[in-house]
């Protein structure tokens, strides 16, 4: 396999993974709080165990998949 093949499976399997972790995030509560109709007592709560695990997973997918977009992109 050459590289231009691994990187866009890489790109693939770090999609799909970004997808699922964006998702498996709670905040946000549809529509209703991105329109200011959330009631606003959780905005600046900090997060802890398992949410705060799947939002920094979150953060390296999404750096990670930059990154390889801008290799495939430099090959």
């Amino acid at each position: 396999m050459d590289l231009p093949t691994m990187l866009s499976i890489a790109q693939i399997v770090l999609g799909i993974f970004l997808i699922a972790a964006v998702l498996l995030q709670q905040r946000g509560a549809g529509l209703g709080g991105a329109f200011g109709g959330g009631d606003g007592a959780n905005v600046f709560a900090t997060r802890r165990g398992a949410e705060r695990i799947i939002f920094v997973a979150t953060i390296v997918a999404s750096v990670l998949f930059f990154g390889v977009a801008v290799a495939l992109n430099l090959l």
